[in-house]
């Protein structure tokens, strides 16, 4: 079975913030497999599903982000997983918004969610989906940055980017993460107002 995590953060309050882009991806793609994500157990919120012939789990970690490994080292344990049918989808301050990039491991970034994976999984060989937010502004910390809404602009755009990350999570789960690598990484969604 594959494993499919969005990052977040539970609760109204962070519901639309960028950090939660992990979470709109899952919700998109349950809404296209006609799935229901409500099922509360290993600390996550899951639903279950069929995309391109393949059984998957969607997972909402409910640990808040920077205990997300938790819930992904329990769904691994529980569901007897392998680290290979894992991809986490994930935020990314070093990508401009508008940009996916599929990879099937490495460092952190500085994300918290990551750190969090990489240490409860003590490895950091499992896929990701980064979804690029941009950069703060310079007067903007970090952590206000990515707890902030997008913007008027990048709100338009975000379906469309949103759609094209499921479709590249079916890629992966159809073909493999190379594939989805070769398919996706290179696409920028616009905006009309850039």
């Amino acid at each position: 079975m594959k494993l499919i995590v969005g990052l977040g953060n539970p609760g109204k309050k962070y519901e639309k913030t960028r950090h939660n882009i992990g979470f709109m991806v899952v919700d998109e793609l349950a809404s296209i497999l006609e799935v229901a994500i409500e099922k509360k157990q290993n600390q996550a919120l899951l639903g279950q599903g069929f995309l391109d012939g393949a059984k998957v789990l969607l997972a909402k970690p409910q640990t808040y982000m920077n205990r997300s490994g938790e819930a992904v080292l329990e769904l691994l344990n529980y569901y007897q997983d392998s680290i290979d049918d894992l991809i986490v989808i994930h935020d990314d301050l070093d990508m401009e918004f508008g940009r996916i990039r599929f990879k099937p491991g490495g460092g952190t970034g500085g994300h918290n969610g990551l750190k969090s994976i990489t240490q409860m999984l003590n490895s950091p060989d499992y896929g990701r989906l980064k979804i690029g937010i941009g950069r703060p502004p310079q007067f903007m910390k970090v952590e206000n940055y990515v707890l902030s809404e997008f913007t008027g602009a990048e709100t338009k755009v975000l379906p469309e980017l949103i759609k094209v990350a499921v479709t590249g999570l079916k890629t992966w789960c159809s073909a493999g993460i190379e594939k989805a690598m070769n398919d996706f990484n290179g696409v920028h969604i616009k905006s009309d107002i850039e």
